[in-house]
C-alpha cells in the first residue's frame, strides 16, 4: 500500500517569498505606525496553561468549549496553543510585576489557533497584530487606541467602517442580562442552533449573530444602551466626542457585543467590504477587570487585535511583491568564483541583495540569473580579473554597462541601483 503524501494541517497554511514579502511590508508599516504611538513590542508563549483562557476568556464561550487546541503534555499538565493574544499579555504583566507604578502600551504579532471551519481570511492558524494600553481609565485611552487603530488600517491600504458601542459595567450587564433572556426565552425555538445553546450560558451572543431570523429577533430585542449605568453612559458619551474631534467617523451598532466575557464599556469594530458575512477586520474593547481577575492589581485596560490574513486578503489584488533580489553575480570559472563572491560581500555590505552562481558555463549561469529573479546580471570569468570587460546588464529591459570588473559598484550606480559612494555603509532593508 502506497503511503499517502504528507501534506499540511487544514487551515494552517505554507506562506512562500513572494507572499511572505507582503507581510513584511505590512509588519513593518505597522511597526513604524506603533511606534508613534509610544508601543513597544512584546513577545509571548505560543504554549500557556488551558486554565488562563477559562478564566480569561470565560469557560462558557465558543472558543474554549469549541475551539480550543488543548492537549495533556507528558507532565499531565493541560495546555493550550494560545487562540488569543490578551490574556496571554495580562499574564505576563502579572507574572513579572510590571504594572505598578507603570502605564505600559505594548503589541505582539504571532500566530493564534482556533479549530473552526477554514474560510477566505479566517484560519485555523491566523496571525494577529494585538495592542493593549494598561493603566489609564479615561475615553481620552479609547479614543487614542481607536486613533491608533485607524492609523493601522490606512497604513495597510484598508478602508472599513467603525462601529461602536458601549457593554456598561458588569452589574449592568448582568441585570440587562435578564431582561434579554425574558425576551428570548418565548422565542427560543426561532433561534439557529447555536443561539439555542448559547442562550442560558451566553445570551448577549444572540445579539451578533450572522443568521438571519436571529438577527430579526435581534432587532426587536431590548437594547444595552438604554440600560446603562450612568458612569459608562457618560464615558461613552465623552468617547463619541473625543472622536468627533478627531475626525474619525462611526456608527452605533446596538447589537455589537464582542465574543469574549472579560469586554466592559467601550467595544468597537473596523467591518469591510469584500470579505463576506465574516468583514471585521479588527476588533477590541475595554477590560478593566481582567488584570484583577487573573490575580494583579486593579488595572484598566484597553485593547484590539486585527487579523493580518484578512488584511491581506483584502490588498490581494495587487502586484505580489518581488524577490527583491537585485543582482545576480555569475562565476563561468573557479578562479572567478572567489573574487565573484567576495565582490558579493562588499555589495551585500552596501545594502543590496546578491546571488551568487557558478561556477557553470555561460548558458547555464543565464538560467541561474533568470531563475534568481535578479533586476540585474553579470558574468565574469579569470579574463575578466586580468582586464577585460565585464557585461552587466538588467534581465529584463535595456540597461547596460561595461566596465572593469573592479568599478562593478559604479556600473550599477550608473544604471540606477542606490549605493553608498563611500564612507561607512549602513544596512538597507526593502519593504
Amino acid at each position: 500500500m502506497s503511503k499517502s503524501p504528507l501534506a499540511a494541517v487544514r487551515g494552517m497554511n505554507d506562506i512562500f517569498p513572494a507572499e511572505s514579502a507582503r507581510w513584511q511590508r505590512l509588519e513593518h508599516a505597522f511597526r513604524e505606525v506603533l511606534r508613534l504611538y509610544g508601543c513597544g513590542e512584546i513577545r509571548l508563549p505560543i504554549v500557556e496553561h488551558s486554565a488562563l483562557f477559562a478564566r480569561a476568556i470565560g469557560d462558557v464561550t465558543d472558543i474554549v468549549q469549541k475551539e480550543m487546541y488543548t492537549f495533556a503534555d507528558r507532565n499531565g499538565d493541560s495546555l493550550t496553543l494560545r487562540p488569543e493574544g490578551t490574556a496571554g499579555v495580562v499574564r505576563a504583566l502579572i507574572e513579572h510585576s510590571a504594572l505598578r507604578g507603570q502605564t505600559p502600551r505594548l503589541y505582539y504579532i504571532g500566530p493564534m489557533f482556533r479549530h473552526e471551519r477554514p474560510q477566505r481570511g479566517r484560519y485555523r492558524q491566523f496571525h494577529q497584530l494585538g495592542v493593549e494600553f494598561f493603566g489609564v481609565a479615561g475615553a481620552g485611552a479609547d479614543a487614542e487606541i481607536i486613533a491608533l487603530s485607524a492609523r493601522l488600517l490606512a497604513a495597510a491600504g484598508v478602508s472599513a467602517r467603525l462601529q461602536l458601542n458601549s457593554l456598561g459595567t458588569p452589574a449592568s450587564r448582568a441585570e440587562y442580562r435578564a431582561l434579554l433572556l425574558d425576551f428570548l426565552r418565548p422565542k427560543a425555538s426561532a433561534l439557529c442552533g447555536d443561539c439555542q445553546e448559547r442562550l442560558e450560558r451566553n445570551p448577549l451572543r444572540v445579539l451578533d449573530c450572522k443568521v438571519e431570523s436571529c438577527q430579526e429577533l435581534a432587532a426587536s430585542a431590548p437594547r444595552l444602551l438604554d440600560h446603562l449605568d450612568a458612569e459608562s453612559a457618560e464615558h461613552f458619551s465623552l468617547l463619541q466626542d473625543l472622536l468627533r474631534g478627531l475626525g474619525i467617523e462611526y456608527e452605533i451598532n446596538p447589537r455589537l457585543v464582542r465574543g469574549l466575557d472579560y469586554y466592559h464599556r467601550t467595544v468597537f469594530e473596523w467591518v469591510a467590504e469584500g470579505l463576506g458575512s465574516q468583514g471585521t477586520v479588527l476588533a477590541g474593547g475595554r477590560y478593566d477587570g481582567l488584570v484583577a481577575q487573573l490575580g494583579g492589581p486593579e488595572t484598566p485596560a484597553i485593547g484590539f487585535a486585527t487579523g493580518m490574513e484578512r488584511l491581506l486578503a483584502l490588498t490581494e489584488s495587487e502586484n505580489k511583491a518581488p524577490a527583491g533580489v537585485e543582482l545576480f553575480v555569475g562565476a563561468l570559472d573557479e578562479t572567478a568564483l572567489a573574487s565573484a563572491m567576495q565582490k558579493a560581500e562588499t555589495l551585500r555590505a552596501q545594502g543590496l541583495t546578491v546571488i551568487t552562481g557558478g561556477p557553470a558555463p555561460f548558458k547555464a549561469l543565464l538560467k541561474q540569473a533568470q531563475r534568481s529573479a535578479a533586476h540585474y546580471q553579470v558574468v565574469v570569468g579569470a579574463d575578466n580579473l586580468q582586464g577585460a570587460e565585464v557585461l552587466l546588464k538588467e534581465q529584463e529591459g535595456t540597461g547596460l554597462w561595461r566596465g572593469p570588473w573592479e568599478r562593478i559598484g559604479e556600473g550599477l550606480r550608473s544604471l540606477g541601483v542606490d549605493l553608498p559612494l563611500a564612507g561607512p555603509h549602513t544596512t538597507r532593508q526593502s519593504f
